[in-house]
């Protein structure tokens, strides 16, 4: 065994993965940033344009909750709740109005039974036991007990199941809200910029991907080593 355990060679692994994630972090901060001071020429908040959306859809029933934090936003298809932070619930940004705009795009893709949603829903419960138990599993397996290992890194390959099948389904939400602010909701000068925010955003979970395939790839070469 390598001094400290999982700090061998596999590590190098990452690398790569890790200094993509952090230029995506960086872009979507600084892109987000940008438009956010690019006043919408409609001058609707991201609360007023996600409830028009919801609306012309038929979707009556999704509540909108002002949530704190930053870049918080989300769709609850639990509870069929659009939770939008200060910023884009306050905001007439055109980043505001993109961000809106994509939470509306899964409340539409919940209500149209949109496939890899319902999938990555019905996996989330086992991703996040993954995601608790996996790296415990590993640190004793190092330690003391070597099988357990193998059991983290089938815990850790579920957390990034719902990864790779979350790309599609952010993508997607992204295309729909295009779709939707393209329908007389934003200019043509405008759709330009909220793409960028959303493309941004978009990088953020490809690089978490990578990381967590990544990462996964190390787990197994690391397990393969304590046979």
């Amino acid at each position: 065994m390598y001094p400290f355990g999982l700090f061998g060679p596999e590590i190098i692994i990452l690398i790569p993965a890790i200094l993509f994630s952090m230029y995506a972090q960086g872009k979507v901060k600084t892109t987000f940033n940008k438009y956010l001071n690019v006043r919408s020429k409609s001058g609707y908040t991201g609360a007023e344009i996600a409830k028009y959306i919801l609306d012309r859809n038929g979707l009556n029933d999704v509540r909108i909750e002002h949530v704190r934090g930053h870049l918080s936003d989300h769709y609850d298809p639990r509870k069929k709740v659009l939770r939008l932070s200060s910023q884009v619930y306050n905001g007439s940004s055109v980043a505001s109005v993109g961000v809106a705009a994509h939470e509306v795009g899964h409340a539409i893709q919940h209500a149209n039974g949109y496939y890899p949603l319902i999938l990555r829903n019905n996996i989330a419960p086992i991703a996040g036991f993954g995601s608790r138990l996996a790296w415990p599993l590993v640190f004793i397996g190092l330690f003391i007990a070597p099988s357990f290992i193998k059991v983290g890194v089938i815990l850790y390959a579920a957390v990034v199941a719902f990864q790779i099948i979350t790309l599609p389904v952010e993508f997607n939400a992204s295309n729909r809200a295009l779709a939707q602010l393209e329908n007389g909701l934003l200019s043509s000068s405008e759709i330009k910029p909220a793409k960028k925010v959303l493309n941004a955003a978009a990088l953020t979970y490809v690089a978490a991907t990578l990381v967590g395939i990544a990462q996964l790839i190390r787990l197994i070469l690391l397990s393969n080593r304590e046979d």
